[in-house]
């Protein structure tokens, strides 16, 4: 199975952050300071920076699974051409063991493209 840096960045940033969380919550002298709220503003300012890096990466992990997406269904097109082509040249007396090695690896693909497409990457 082949991880794409981007979602190698986020599962690590999810592994991470609630340890850094935890050790933050458990020792107060360590944990940053709270800004007051700026008057007019709801929350401060590291926390829409925050907010605005986490919708960045999720939307480039999005545009990622999409290219991605793109990509293996062009891939299941191709395969399942070459499947047709094999199965025409059989005949009801002969399996070729490409038509069933073919029709394997197009379940295959075809599982992880319905994986990827719930956005369970």
């Amino acid at each position: 199975m082949r991880f794409q840096p981007m979602v190698l960045t986020v599962v690590l940033l999810a592994l991470v952050s609630p340890r850094l969380l935890g050790q933050i919550a458990s020792d107060p002298q360590s944990a940053p300071a709270k800004h007051p709220p700026i008057p007019g503003q709801e929350t401060p300012p590291e926390d829409d920076n925050l907010a605005r890096q986490m919708k960045e990466m999720a939307k480039k992990a999005n545009l990622e699974r999409q290219a991605q997406l793109k990509r293996d269904t062009d891939k299941l097109f191709q395969l399942s051409s070459e499947l047709k082509q094999y199965v025409d040249k059989t005949n009801e007396n002969v399996l070729s063991l490409d038509v069933l090695k073919k029709a394997e690896e197009i379940e295959k693909l075809a599982r992880s493209v319905k994986t990827r497409m719930k956005g369970n990457n």
